[in-house]
């Protein structure tokens, strides 16, 4: 299938994280307990972090005092990257919400210096900074103009273009996020998303289980597709 640029298929843990290049190796672990935060709004954009292990939430408040999730990241993706783009100051929060979680933080000139040695690395970071623009006014745009319902069915279609596989006549996608990492991705409720995926079971759309869609009949599940 035609997929978007998925991070675990160009293995970046292997190519990034600094206990692999020797002279980084040096006390480059951070650990963090759930429910504890890696960096708050305004603090000073001086890292870019890889996840080593865990799971960290990237999210932001509205001036209501509203919650709003931008990215939930697991092994081998990276999130500060902003401040390669000259980001002085943090504009959002994040938060390490699984027991443990470890990172590898990499200051900016140390990324500039292995963008500069590694081209294939270079251009890996673009692609990923590209790729979460586009996410995000995506995700926006799905706020504001549409239903829950057809949030979810994007998020599951969006998942399978990045990492699905194709398997007879459906497609079979691993993940790991929750049914409460998914609402707050979508903008919903823990209990509306169980709800909608059983409707979208019934419906002969998608069978599910823990960490895996398999998704049945893609061309109605999204009509556009």
């Amino acid at each position: 299938m035609s997929a978007l640029w998925y991070f675990e298929n160009v293995e970046l843990y292997k190519i990034l994280c600094p206990h692999k290049l020797k002279r980084y190796e040096k006390n480059h672990f951070e650990r963090y307990g759930k429910g504890d935060f890696i960096y708050f709004k305004e603090d000073l954009s001086r890292n870019i972090y890889l996840v080593s292990e865990g799971k960290v939430k990237l999210m932001y408040y509205t001036e209501d005092g509203e919650e709003i999730i931008k990215s939930v990241l697991t092994k081998g993706e990276i999130f500060g990257e902003m401040a390669l783009l000259g980001e002085e100051r943090r504009s959002d929060f994040a938060l390490a919400v699984s027991e443990p979680t470890t990172l590898c933080p990499l200051t900016v000139d140390t990324m500039y210096e292995l963008m500069r040695e590694n081209q294939r690395f270079s251009l890996i970071i673009h692609k990923i900074i590209g790729l979460r623009i586009r996410r995000l006014e995506r995700r926006l745009e799905q706020l504001f103009f549409k239903d829950v319902k057809t949030r979810l069915a994007e998020f599951i279609c969006e998942l399978a273009e990045e990492r699905g596989q194709q398997k007879g006549e459906y497609i079979e996608v691993d993940h790991f996020y929750t049914h409460k990492d998914i609402a707050d991705l979508i903008g919903s409720r823990r209990e509306t998303v169980t709800a909608l995926l059983n409707e979208l079971k019934e419906e002969g759309l998608i069978e599910y289980k823990r960490n895996q869609f398999s998704i049945l009949k893609a061309e109605k599940l999204i009509p556009s597709l």
